[in-house]
């Protein structure tokens, strides 16, 4: 429960690239047809990615740190 908690903690902080929302927006993405399924798995690869450079952590490294 407390990972759970901190992992949210930190999304609102914006700590965290990949958080719920951008993937919630990807996912919209995917049922609108305006991008497909391998599409959105590669650009949020690609949004990780990113935010590792940019000194972010994704949501599996704020579970892991709860």
């Amino acid at each position: 429960m407390d990972k759970r908690i901190a992992r949210e903690k930190a999304e609102e902080s914006g700590q965290v690239a990949d958080s719920g929302a951008v993937r919630l927006a990807l996912m919209q993405r995917v049922h609108s047809g305006e991008i497909t399924l391998e599409q959105a798995q590669a650009e949020l690869k690609k949004i990780k990615r990113d935010g590792k450079k940019a000194g972010l952590m994704t949501r599996a490294q704020a579970y892991n740190q709860g």
